[in-house]
């Protein structure tokens, strides 16, 4: 942990969410915090302070500069488990130090020019500190407002200025961003996500690595039979949700010969279902060896004619592993604004030839029975061709940020 400042010096303030309310296993999801936030600095290049105190963590650039301290909080504004990112000022324990923090605090503010109102907030986390919050509170208020004339709203303030009593220092900041929520990225497994280019499937791997889950990506392409766009919107996907994890890898499959077969093995009202099935019994397969606990798919109840419940009764029969279908019950406007939140809509919206496509039939079976697939499944020996279609994976590490 740092020394206390000698002076004012810019930080970076985390409030956390439900960690804190974690039992006594809350230090193991504190702990990965920590890690995934310097795993996620270190591309960053600012060298950082890192401590933790009831429930926030604090960060301060080993440079002291502010342009340093904002490349940090900018880049933690993507790390699952932090609810807000303050820009703080890190002071002495004196009224002098806080009350010259808060002044500069609300001078920078947008809404001091236009005259807005304002509050302080103190919070005295340590109580040894002679001066309570209260006190606090009118001596710092009556400054900011001789120096600005701005009026007082304690209830919906235009600024709210932020001080907190810290055991070695005081924290001063106004607004927040917010942050991601959730859990820390590998607190709760490892999954494997079935990625389309589409929109849905990104936002299912969002939504998993929001609570927690660590995955991986794996993406059937229709080569040889098609060309590779859709491994490019592929990569490119998984490059973008790779800010939320990093160490992301995406698994691609050929799979154009295997729907030569499934077209031929099967009535064409199943062959939809059926090459699901078969990518499943692939994807089972993959996850097996890269030790992942569950399948996420970007299904929807209801949003395409195959995505019924029947059908979705029918793809969990085919393997072993639990599938995880986090946007179940979302509607295709939900969906968007998060694709278009994370930034994956306008590469998912880019044209491309799905694999899917190929074996679309005029009217896809919306109540698939389970023996027929399996009959389906055993002329074609889908076990064996599960298997094949797993050794012929190709690894790729898109990493976010890179060209």
């Amino acid at each position: 942990m740092p020394l206390a400042p000698a002076a004012g010096e810019p930080c970076v303030l985390l409030k956390l969410g439900e960690i804190v309310l974690k039992g006594k296993n809350r230090h193991q999801f504190e702990q990965r915090l920590q890690s995934n936030i310097r795993k996620a600095l270190s591309s960053t290049g600012v060298g950082i302070d890192l401590w933790q105190r009831s429930g926030v963590i604090i960060i301060r650039a080993g440079s002291g500069l502010a342009e340093d301290v904002e490349k940090v909080a900018r880049r933690l504004e993507d790390v699952m488990g932090i609810v807000i990112v303050h820009r703080a000022q890190r002071v002495p324990k004196d009224v002098e130090s806080m009350t010259e923090a808060a002044l500069e605090a609300v001078a920078q503010h947008p809404m001091s020019a236009r005259g807005g109102s304002f509050a302080v907030r103190p919070r005295r986390r340590d109580k040894r500190f002679p001066i309570t919050s209260s006190e606090i509170g009118i001596s710092v208020g009556s400054a900011i407002n001789v120096k600005f004339g701005l009026p007082v709203n304690l209830k919906t303030p235009d600024i709210t200025v932020s001080i907190e009593v810290d055991r070695d220092e005081v924290f001063v900041y106004t607004d927040g961003a917010p942050g991601q929520g959730g859990l820390p990225v590998g607190s709760s497994g490892r999954g494997l996500v079935l990625m389309s280019g589409g929109i849905d499937s990104p936002v299912a791997a969002y939504r998993m690595m929001r609570r927690g889950l660590r995955v991986d990506y794996l993406h059937f392409s229709g080569m040889p039979f098609t060309g590779p766009e859709s491994i490019y919107k592929a990569y490119a996907l998984v490059r973008e949700l790779d800010k939320f994890q990093g160490d992301s890898r995406l698994y691609v499959v050929p799979f154009g010969k295997a729907q030569q077969q499934i077209k031929s093995a099967g009535e064409d009202r199943l062959a939809i279902v059926a090459q699901r099935r078969l990518m499943l019994k692939t994807a089972e397969i993959v996850a097996e060896r890269r030790r992942a606990g569950a399948l996420i798919t970007g299904d929807a109840l209801g949003q395409v004619a195959s995505q019924t419940l029947v059908n979705m009764t029918a793809l969990d029969d085919a393997v072993d592993l639990p599938i995880l279908r986090p946007l179940v019950g979302m509607d295709k406007i939900e969906i968007m604004d998060q694709a278009r939140r994370n930034a994956t809509l306008a590469i998912s919206e880019l044209p491309d030839e799905d694999c899917c496509s190929m074996l679309a039939p005029r009217r896809p079976e919306t109540a698939a029975r389970i023996a027929d697939l399996r009959q389906i499944e055993k002329r074609l020996d889908a076990e064996e061709l599960a298997e094949q279609l797993a050794d012929s994976v190709q690894e790729h590490r898109p990493v976010y940020g890179s060209d």
